[in-house]
């Protein structure tokens, strides 16, 4: 039976909203959340960006459901030995009912320190080694740790949940999702690409996987498509654009090529309770264990009410 869970945007919404958002969901009936990890929003049009691991601490506090980081990047801007602390006391926190999802990273949120940006090849080499050192220190012991990309100094985290949570790796391309399969305990991903799945799934030896998509639920489908054209027009940009381009301002110089027609082809805009179901129909049938729906723009109470009175109940009736 497929999990069905709510996506926290953090680029869109401000932390007093995301558990607003997260409290309505958990009424809704939604069972899980996702919550994203940057700096930067995509485009100042989004406007937010608070730290992830406040609003999980809340998220702990305000709601009895999983929460997942969707993902965050222990490579760059914050070193492998900080993330491990932050998800342990995360998962300390929430009953142990956390999930670590990690990924490479996009130069958006990485290079704010001043640091080069690695290209694909070699960050992914450093997801592997950070993967390696955070599992090294849930283990409870001190850590003396030299790699190739890292270094700690008889590093101990003494606040550990009962179990260490699971890792699920980010997988947008073949190099990252085989890494996904090799490390991960699943694998994360916001693309229904059936053959990358199958490929997961294959060099994986059959572990889960979690889809995140966006709506833009509104009154109509034209105000949707607003919605969605406005604030996350960034998302139509092409290729590896999304990894390399540095600030908000690049990101919205890259989306005035994205016309409002090519994001409403996209995007389930609009209150078609049948165009929901199917949007998230895709995601069951291409065989995701777990999927998380985002609303983009302003109306995203009447987006959870009606998911929990109508596309929800639908879904699950499907099987």
């Amino acid at each position: 039976m497929t999990r069905f869970g709510y996506f926290l945007s953090c680029e869109e919404y401000g932390p007093q909203e995301l558990v607003e958002q997260a409290v309505a969901a958990e009424e809704a009936g939604f069972e899980a959340l996702w919550i994203s990890d940057h700096f930067h929003p995509w485009n100042d049009e989004q406007g937010e960006s608070p730290f992830v691991w406040s609003v999980i601490g809340a998220l702990s506090h305000a709601t009895d459901l999983p929460v997942t980081t969707a993902v965050t990047c222990p490579t760059v801007r914050i070193h492998p030995a900080i993330i491990a602390q932050a998800a342990a006391t995360s998962a300390a926190m929430l009953r142990g009912k956390f999930i670590l999802g990690v990924g490479s990273g996009e130069a958006l949120n990485e290079h704010i320190l001043g640091d080069a940006w690695p290209s694909a090849d070699v960050r992914l080499e450093m997801l592997e080694e950070a993967v390696e050192l955070i599992r090294e220190l849930w283990k409870g012991d001190f850590v003396t740790h030299r790699g190739r990309h890292y270094t700690t100094d008889t590093a101990r985290i003494y606040t550990l949940p009962d179990e260490p949570p699971e890792i699920w790796v980010s997988g947008f391309g073949p190099k990252a999702t085989d890494l996904a399969a090799r490390i991960g305990d699943g694998y994360v991903t916001t693309t229904p690409d059936e053959e990358l799945l199958q490929r997961f799934r294959e060099k994986s030896g059959g572990k889960p996987a979690m889809i995140g998509t966006k709506v833009a639920w509104a009154p109509t489908e034209d105000e949707g498509a607003d919605h969605a054209h406005r604030l996350w027009g960034t998302s139509g940009l092409p290729g590896e654009l999304a990894q390399v381009l540095p600030s908000p301002r690049h990101f919205e110089q890259g989306a005035a090529l994205v016309t409002k027609e090519q994001t409403a082809s996209s995007v389930t805009c609009g209150a078609d309770v049948d165009a929901h179901v199917a949007k998230l129909k895709e995601c069951v049938d291409a065989g995701f264990e777990q999927v998380y729906v985002a609303n983009m723009g302003p109306h995203w109470r009447e987006m959870i009410s009606a998911y929990g009175e109508h596309v929800l109940p639908r879904l699950r009736s499907q099987g």
